[in-house]
């Protein structure tokens, strides 16, 4: 799917009320790895190697009972910041970025967690600097945190909410020059939704631009409850998301390497094919019913 059409879904999925919020859409059970602690996304640590330096893991577990405190806001944060375009190295880790201003309709969030998308890179790398906003750049567009400020005209968020959300309307026209990967970035109220409270803050930070791509997906193929379908690289971001819990499919096949077959099972797919030693033409044979490839 081309990202230069890709717009933030936060309003109504299927058979859901109008009022229904991001977290009540998508708070659907992920599976518990239980006595292991929860990774923690750091936003602030470098490593030598200039291809892994932006985002670093360490084992302290990020829970809602473990939230960051609400504080006064500074009036600087740090943040990663590039002034030009080009390859990773022109990224650059500063300690006095100005905290964005909250216009009416926006939060300040404070960033637990953030994540990085395919399109974070090709930003940075100038891809569409045509519709681009103005350099320096704070990269970012997934972000998980807690609401810290509120703008006049917000209505149903307050501080001290624990939320998530992809921080850009539109992917590639006029994204926002302060993202997420910072202490602190502003946020319309509508691209935002409460924490689902089976998810901890690096877990909603992974959903938002990848479950809005596979929303769009199966809405643009016309996908409803009761259809089969076949997810290519099921293990993925975008494949493993949505087709079951969300839009009813009656029964999900889909593809991935050896190693994560016992992944895709689950997380609800009825027919793991290893892509790797599985011949396509016997798919018929394996699986019943209409088949829409994803």
């Amino acid at each position: 799917m081309s990202l230069s059409t890709t717009t933030s879904h936060l309003t109504i999925l299927p058979s859901l009320p109008s009022t229904s919020q991001l977290s009540h859409r998508f708070s659907f059970t992920f599976p518990e790895k239980r006595n292991q602690k929860t990774s923690h996304t750091t936003l602030f640590s470098s490593s030598s190697r200039s291809t892994t330096f932006l985002v670093k893991s360490q084992t302290t577990s990020v829970s809602s009972s473990e939230a960051v405190k609400v504080t006064s806001v500074p009036s600087e944060m740090k943040a990663w910041v590039y002034g030009e375009y080009g390859g990773v190295d022109v990224l650059k880790f500063d300690s006095s970025v100005a905290v964005p201003d909250v216009k009416e309709d926006q939060v300040l969030v404070k960033v637990v967690a953030a994540a990085l998308n395919p399109v974070d890179g090709k930003r940075r790398q100038g891809k569409f600097k045509a519709t681009d906003s103005p350099l320096p750049t704070v990269p970012g567009y997934d972000v998980a945190g807690i609401v810290v400020k509120v703008g006049s005209e917000v209505k149903e968020l307050k501080v001290g909410d624990e939320v998530y959300g992809d921080v850009n309307e539109k992917a590639l026209e006029g994204p926002k020059q302060f993202g997420s990967l910072a202490e602190y970035t502003a946020v319309e109220e509508k691209l935002l939704a409460l924490k689902p409270k089976n998810l901890d803050f690096v877990q909603a930070a992974s959903l938002p631009l990848a479950i809005e791509t596979a929303y769009e997906g199966l809405e643009r193929t016309g996908f409803s409850s009761g259809k089969s379908i076949l997810i290519l690289n099921g293990s993925g971001g975008v494949g493993s998301l949505l087709a079951k819990q969300v839009f009813g499919a009656s029964r999900v096949a889909a593809t991935s390497s050896t190693r994560n077959l016992e992944l895709l099972k689950s997380l609800g797919a009825d027919l793991a094919i290893d892509y790797t030693k599985e011949n396509f033409e016997d798919l018929p044979e394996k699986f019943d019913g209409n088949v829409t490839g994803q």
